[in-house]
């Protein structure tokens, strides 16, 4: 019937319009029962369980053996790990894969049989499954102790897949690539070119003294590339050069006209070209974001048009604040989009006056800090109008960084004494007054700006933590050791000594200076540029941990255990082996901790590599343990981590600050308005609106919504 009709109208606007909030694509199923289905997908609980399930499997590599529950990674002294028995990680694997299997049955389902093959994700997520579960099957059938197990690579995809965002970043990053590869070429004849030069210019003499950079350095093709390779990283600079330059000074023409060319300009280049590259494919990217958006409140305007009301005009309203009420969506833009319906008139919206109505979605977040109490005395508003003052607050920044250098003269007068030589009363003494103070001005400024306004601000909610922090930390203090007096030095009682205490105390006031921040106009934009991209480039952080992931797994198994210790490994011995190793080797810089031997280790090895300090250690360390074809591995990671993600990160970070400068000047300085953006919202001044053409050709394409006209 009618009744029944238009509820299923109104279920599919709910939808369409979650859709549009979400950005996702409106090509599902939309019949009552997957509509139902396709909300509970969605839902917080379903989504938080998908998340939890893929946070699980990730984990599982710290926990599987090669065990990572060990107090220390380094093989000289590192215990045996306890590793779980057969059955235990691969019966938390199964569930995980049963939950996945559930999710890529219901995500088939909901986009329908012509759809699902469309979508190379959704086959790639089937495939990565299948290959999965048999590897399972394979790992049971040998009791767990197969040395390979192809599914721990493949866990990262799954991470990969349940994200749009970062989808469309690995799409941006793949586009980019042919840009990339002209550069990348370019510094591969570069180094080519410099590397037979250089096998030239240090040719083997008959003079073994004047042989030291041949030796060293250049003493085959595979040990020459790597050591301007290393060099282009500056890694190994001056060391590379010095044999030769203590022989003539002539010879470091050739190292720096290698470095400026090479770092200086390809370098800088490739980022450049990576900037101006990848920002073009994200924008493309955030173009179609904002075409979904526009395309579901279309939708959903559509279906709404077709509900059979008598007469119609009189509840299109009525129905659009029906669906309103029953959308998911946040408070601020629902409660704005009822107050416009409110303020409209008319009992119709046209198409555009719909579309304008949801354009509250594509605004800044904007927080509004509650008012003040009012008080009636008149000295209470004194009281106010002083303690809520900004001064009041510079007042508060000035003794913070007083107690700062406090802390700073007891440090540089206290750094060369033993702890039984240590006096801390004045240390102890300081701590208390200052502490008292930040006590008594938090409350100051609870009474002048009332809990609610205080509590508003991140910087007072920081500072207000901190403060009581450091009060429970000196009330327990005082409890266990007394009140500071001279020669305040009482032995070890409870959990940490005295000078833990302090030590932690102090660590605190340090960490509590960072208040400044927010009053110091550009550094606070330098701060929140850096927020913004912790909260909105989580598509990046995601990326770079499915790279860790991979090239940590693929670690383990080609180096675990392929580093052995030297000799006997007590201490004694170690410390008197390092005289005799050369320097700057693997042994002698003790780097034993950096190693493949269990997840965690190999994490860390590849974040030091990453860095890219001293990584010619691990390049030569893991040739020789290993096999001299390990070096691809290392370069290759390079190449992955430090050159192209890591400049990737340098174009977004420059874009997310430009835009931010540029717009400083626009808006006007509220201390009562707080401004919160998404990487939508960074380009939505370039951004193009679809045409109404666009809309509804895309509509009619819809598989599943057959629309009345």
């Amino acid at each position: 019937g009618a009744g029944t009709d238009n509820d299923l109208y109104i279920n599919q606007a709910i939808v369409f319009i979650e859709d549009a909030i979400q950005y996702r694509s409106i090509n599902h199923r939309v019949d009552s029962k997957s509509l139902w289905l396709y909300r509970w997908y969605y839902s917080r609980t379903c989504q938080w369980i998908l998340s939890l399930t893929i946070t699980v499997i990730l984990a599982l590599a710290f926990i599987e053996e090669p065990s990572s529950l060990t107090i220390t990674s380094d093989v000289r002294y590192r215990l045996p790990a306890w590793n779980p028995p057969c059955g235990l990680t691969e019966s938390v694997e199964l569930l995980c894969f049963l939950v996945f299997v559930a999710d890529v049955s219901v995500k088939s389902y909901l986009m329908g049989w012509k759809e699902f093959w469309k979508n190379k994700w959704l086959m790639a997520y089937i495939l990565t499954l299948v290959v999965s579960l048999a590897d399972w099957i394979v790992s049971l059938s040998f009791f767990c102790k197969e040395s390979v197990r192809i599914r721990r690579i493949l866990r990262p995809f799954f991470l990969l897949q349940n994200s749009s965002m970062m989808k469309k970043t690995l799409k941006s990053i793949n586009s980019t690539l042919p840009e990339m590869a002209s550069v990348l070429l370019l510094l591969a004849v570069h180094l080519s070119l410099f590397t037979m030069f250089a096998m030239l210019l240090f040719a083997r003499t008959k003079d073994n003294q004047q042989d030291k950079e041949w030796v060293v350095y250049f003493r085959n093709l595979p040990d020459s590339l790597t050591s301007l390779l290393v060099l282009l990283t500056t890694a190994n600079n001056p060391d590379v050069m010095i044999p030769a330059y203590s022989k003539n000074r002539a010879y470091s023409i050739f190292f720096i006209l290698f470095t400026v060319l090479g770092n200086l300009f390809l370098m800088n280049l490739l980022t450049a070209i990576i900037y101006n590259q990848f920002r073009g494919y994200l924008l493309k990217s955030v173009q179609s974001s904002l075409f979904r958006r526009r395309l579901g409140i279309r939708a959903a305007f559509e279906v709404l048009s077709s509900l059979k009301e008598t007469p119609a005009s009189a509840q299109h309203v009525g129905a659009i604040v029906q669906v309103l009420q029953k959308a998911e969506m946040d408070s601020r833009c629902k409660q704005a989009i009822m107050r416009s319906l409110k303020m409209c008139s008319c009992d119709q919206l046209s198409a555009a006056q719909f579309q304008k109505l949801f354009e509250e979605l594509d605004k800044d977040a904007i927080k509004q800090h509650p008012p003040s109490p009012e008080y009636q005395s008149h000295f209470m508003q004194k009281v106010q109008f002083a303690f809520g003052h900004p001064y009041f607050g510079y007042l508060g920044n000035v003794v913070a960084l007083a107690n700062i250098i406090s802390i700073c003269v007891v440090l540089v007068m206290d750094a060369d004494k033993q702890p039984s030589e240590r006096d801390d009363f004045f240390l102890g003494a300081i701590n208390c007054f200052f502490i008292l103070y930040y006590l008594l001005e938090m409350l100051l400024k609870i009474l002048a700006m009332g809990l609610k306004r205080y509590l508003s601000y991140p910087s007072n909610r920081f500072d207000g933590l901190l403060t009581v922090i450091l009060l429970i930390l000196e009330i327990a203090t005082f409890a266990v050791y007394g009140f500071p007096h001279p020669g305040w030095r009482p032995e070890l009682m409870g959990l940490l000594s005295l000078w833990d205490m302090v030590r932690l105390v102090n660590m605190l006031i340090v960490f509590r200076f960072l208040r400044i921040i927010p009053n110091m106009k550009f550094m606070a934009l330098v701060v929140t540029t850096l927020l913004d991209l912790v909260k909105n480039l989580r598509a990046f952080a995601g990326i770079l941990v499915v790279v860790f992931y991979a090239f940590a797994i693929t670690g383990i198994m080609l180096f675990k255990g392929a580093v052995v210790p030297l000799g006997n490994t007590s201490a004694a011995n170690t410390t008197h082996d390092n005289g005799t190793l050369q320097c700057g080797t693997y042994e002698q810089l003790e780097y034993w901790p950096n190693n493949f031997d269990d997840f965690a280790a190999a994490v860390v090895t590849l974040w030091d590599v990453m860095v890219v300090n001293n990584w010619q250690v691990f390049l030569d360390a893991f040739s020789r343990y290993s096999s001299p074809w390990a070096k691809i591995y290392f370069v290759a990671w390079w190449l992955i981590s430090s050159v192209i993600w890591v400049n990737l990160f340098v174009a977004l970070l420059l874009e997310n600050f430009i835009h931010k400068w540029d717009r400083r000047c626009q808006r006007e300085s509220l201390s009562d308005i707080e401004y919160q953006r998404t990487v939508e919202l960074m380009f939505r001044d370039v951004l193009e609106e679809p045409t109404e053409e666009e809309l509804m050709e895309k509509l009619h394409q819809h598989p599943h919504l057959h629309l009345c006209r």
